[in-house]
């Protein structure tokens, strides 16, 4: 095998590794389609030394992993869950391009599914935006 391995985890470490100072770790989930990016892209421009993973990370499995990783690194972790309505995702969802639709089903299943972000798992601070 040549070249570089890619794996969640590496590419988890690696974004906190290079964080000069302990920084904040901010956790953005949601289902797909729920408006997590466009939440991220603002929060970057106002918060650019905050590291930010957007992805759905449904359940406290998802995300402690993440919380350990960043909880290693001296880092504050926050949570910020993007709170919507199953139709606005399944219509947000069907309007992007044929290569970013996330399967219905598979939409459907996360947000059937969604465990809501807990200060037990560790989080320092939850935000919930939307409803």
């Amino acid at each position: 095998m040549t070249g570089r391995l890619w794996t969640p985890e590496r590419n988890r470490d690696a974004a906190l590794a290079a964080a000069a100072s302990p920084a904040d770790v901010i956790i953005v989930c949601g289902v797909p389609g729920s408006g997590k990016r466009t939440w991220a892209r603002t929060a970057a421009g106002e918060r650019p030394a905050a590291i930010l993973f957007d992805a759905a990370l449904p359940g406290r499995r998802h995300r402690q992993p993440v919380i350990e990783a960043a909880r290693q690194h001296g880092a504050r972790v926050s949570a910020v869950w993007i709170d919507g309505p199953l139709v606005v995702a399944l219509n947000r969802n069907a309007a992007r391009s044929h290569d970013k639709v996330v399967p219905e089903a598979r939409l459907r299943a996360v947000f059937a599914g969604f465990e809501l972000p807990s200060h037990e798992e560790g989080f320092d601070e939850i935000r919930i935006v939307g409803r």
